[in-house]
Parts: structure tokens; C-alpha cells; sequence
């Protein structure tokens, strides 16, 4: 299944999408795609309505409704850094041994066509395309990798939206330079496990006003989703709903020689192969 949630900031819906044009309405079988829909198996729920819906033709069309992240606002986001070495090359940093792990402020979650805001004092604010895990149940202390597949709900575009002055020369660790109003636009669906038939294998992109920035593919991460899974649940409790996302491929602003960074009016552009596409204008500072 492919979720998602439309309607106005803080009063999305959630549905299902059937395709380009039309989505099924299951708000009556659930308030929303949070952690007591994935924690208490509402994707299993939801499966058998949805079909009969579909096959009797009960669909809506999308028409120019918001489209919303396709999940609600999490309990915590997680992030990868540097999880492709020739992400790692471009910056000047070492291959990582193991994820590097850094948080995001929950409340950075926002559609995938909505604004991003630069914050205020930022001369380097940055992009990032990257692959989201949504996780499926309260999962800690994984035995084994293989165990990390059955705690994953699904995926979804994110842009890892950062500011590297904030992040590299202000001290401290990273999250003050990823946690700024608007930086981590997702979706325009959560697509389900069974919808991706190799997520160790999915093309990436991001234009900048029009110009190819990044192209990439799941397949030179340092560690694939499913490892990174297993190894969070050695340290942390993963909780229904959390998000994680897990690095980016090259061709960061950061990376470019001279630097290059987003501006108002900028806008990006980004994809990844079966998890759709997104579109986000660059806006100024409150």
C-alpha cells in the first residue's frame, strides 16, 4: 500500500493512494497514520478494506488538495550521517566503522511540496535527498539483522534539509544545524515493504532551480537499511512511527567547489525510484 495524508497543516487525513489521480479515504478505519496505527497493526487492518473499496470503486479523486507527510509527527527522528562513501569523499571525511548517529527535532516534519524556510542568520543552508525508514513495532535488542526487515513499516523521501554553519563550526553536535522550522520535508507516500522489491537498489536525484545536483542509488550506501535497523536497536528504543533517515549520495551544496547554497526563490526538486517525487520552494526567514 501506498499512505498518505492530505488536507490542510494540522488537519490531514490519511488515505491510501491507488494512483496518479485517485486515493481511497480510510479515515474512518483509522484517526491517522501514527504510532497506535502501526504499533497495534493497523497496515494489516487496513489491507482488505482498502481492496474492497478499490474493487467497488469507492475512490476519490486527488484534485489540488495539500498533500501532508505521510506519517504524523513522530516520536523521534533518527539520521545516518555520511552513509555513502562518496558522500563521506566529498565532504573530506572518513569512511564511518559504524552509523554515525545524530537526532532531528520531530516538529521539522512537513509535506513534501510545502515551504522551506531558511532560518534566520543562515549563509549555508543545504540540501539532502535521502531514503526514510518508518518503523513498524516497538523493536529493541534485534538478534540478527534479518530480524530488522519484519520491524520496518516502510519508506518515504525525505529531504534532509541542513545548515552547515550551524551544524560544523557553531560547536557541539549536529542537531542545531538540522532541526530548524520546515527541514525534513517527506513523502508524498510512506510505500509499504511489499511495495519495493529491493530497497538496496532505488535511484536517487535533486535539482536545484533546475540543475541536477544529485544522483545517487541505494546501492553504494555504507549500511543498508536493515543493518542500521538492527544496530539502533542495540542502543535505543525504536518506537512505532519513528522515522530515520539514512545519509545522502554526493553532490550536497557543501560538496561543490566553491560551496554552493540554497537561496529564497531556489527550488528543489527530488525523487527517489517508487517513492515519487517532490517539490519544495526556498523561502526567506520569519
Amino acid at each position: 500500500m501506498l499512505l498518505m495524508r492530505i488536507g490542510a497543516p494540522g488537519a490531514e487525513k490519511p488515505v491510501v493512494r491507488v494512483d496518479e489521480g485517485h486515493y481511497v479515504d480510510v479515515s474512518d478505519l483509522t484517526a491517522d497514520f501514527d504510532e497506535r496505527f502501526f504499533g497495534t497493526g493497523g497496515l494489516a487492518r487496513l489491507a482488505e478494506p482498502v481492496a474492497e473499496r478499490v474493487a467497488t470503486g469507492d475512490v476519490l479523486p486527488f484534485g489540488d488538495v495539500r498533500i501532508g507527510a505521510p506519517i504524523a509527527r513522530p516520536h523521534q527522528i533518527l539520521c545516518i550521517g555520511l552513509n555513502y562513501s562518496d558522500h563521506a569523499a566529498e565532504t573530506g571525511a572518513a569512511v564511518p566503522s559504524e552509523p554515525i548517529l545524530f537526532t532531528k527535532s520531530p516538529n521539522t516534519l512537513i509535506g513534501p511540496n510545502d515551504d522551506v524556510r531558511i532560518p534566520r542568520n543562515s549563509v549555508k543552508t543545504d540540501w539532502e535527498v535521502e531514503l526514510g525508514i518508518v518503523i513498524g513495532s516497538r523493536t529493541s535488542y534485534l538478534d540478527s539483522v534479518e530480524q530488522a526487515r519484519d520491524a520496518i513499516a516502510g519508506y518515504v523521501l525525505v529531504n534532509d534539509v541542513s545548515e552547515r554553519e550551524f551544524q560544523q563550526e557553531r560547536g557541539g553536535q549536529w542537531s542545531k544545524g538540522k532541526s530548524a522550522e520546515t527541514f525534513n520535508p517527506a513523502g508524498p507516500w510512506l510505500a509499504t515493504t511489499d511495495e519495493i522489491p529491493d530497497v538496496r537498489d532505488l535511484d536517487m536525484f535533486l535539482d536545484v532551480s533546475g540543475v541536477r545536483r544529485q544522483t545517487g542509488n541505494t546501492k553504494t550506501m555504507i549500511f543498508d537499511p536493515y543493518f542500521i535497523v538492527h544496530y539502533l536497536s542495540q542502543f535505543l528504543v525504536l518506537e512505532p512511527g519513528d522515522l530515520i533517515n539514512t545519509g545522502t549520495p554526493p553532490g550536497v551544496g557543501l560538496g561543490l567547489k566553491p560551496p554552493v547554497y540554497l537561496k529564497p526563490g531556489d527550488v528543489m526538486e527530488l525523487g527517489i525510484a517508487r517513492l515519487g517525487t517532490a517539490r519544495q520552494n526556498v523561502v526567506g526567514p520569519r
